[in-house]
């Protein structure tokens, strides 16, 4: 099994291969930049050179990637992928694979959607046939479904999977009190504009003792 990073150099390749032919086969630099995208990946990866080199070195050793040396004005080294060819996939699984490398479990209408700049697929049902035939082949795994989960998604098998690690941003305990105390002045600059705002409803307080009532006149 490939490693996390080795799956999502493998993924990138397979990926640009069919949707950005004229850039392909990928410098390194264009590679890193596939591997860190923002979107169409889950989990988001920031990966350095050497890292990206590393994998690099050790698909090929795989025979499962090619060096393309310069050439034809070419300056630089570029690299493709031959898992394809290896693996025997067609182009509708090697979509397929590239798509779970990618982006990790999804079901197989979520994997037609994604997979349409790759390959067009007709229907679920076509998704699915081609599922079961890298099933078969061990390459994918249908997961059992989770809590709160209406589908059960496929997992592909030639990588590791990376973790996805949620945390929220740090905040700095000085924020938290300015803000509190923030808030607090408000509510009592409220309180005290409230209170003058009923002192003006009220009448006035006489300091004059009150007057006695007249005495009754018998009748």
């Amino acid at each position: 099994m490939l490693t996390a990073i080795e799956g999502r150099v493998l993924g990138c390749l397979l990926e640009k291969e069919r949707t950005t032919p004229d850039q392909y086969p990928l410098t390194s630099n264009s590679l890193v930049s596939a591997c860190n995208q923002s979107t169409s990946r889950e989990p988001v990866m920031r990966l350095d050179d050497h890292e990206v080199d590393a994998a690099l070195l050790s698909l090929k050793g795989q025979g499962l990637l090619r060096f393309v040396h310069p050439t034809h004005g070419r300056s630089v080294t570029r690299y493709r992928q031959v898992a394809d060819e290896s693996w025997g996939l067609e182009p509708d699984a090697a979509a397929v694979i590239s798509v779970l490398l990618l982006r990790g479990p999804q079901t197989a209408a979520e994997l037609r959607s994604r997979t349409e700049r790759q390959h067009e697929f007709s229907s679920v049902d076509a998704v699915e046939a081609v599922l079961q035939g890298l099933a078969a082949a061990d390459q994918v795994v249908l997961l059992e479904c989770q809590p709160g989960q209406k589908e059960a998604r496929w997992q592909q098998r030639i990588a590791e999977e990376p973790e996805v690690v949620w945390s929220a941003a740090p905040v700095a305990a000085d924020a938290v009190r300015g803000s509190v105390a923030e808030r607090m002045a408000a509510l009592e600059a409220r309180v005290a504009r409230l209170e003058a705002a009923l002192a003006d409803l009220l009448p006035p307080e006489s300091s004059d003792p009150p007057h006695p009532l007249p005495a009754e006149t018998p009748t």
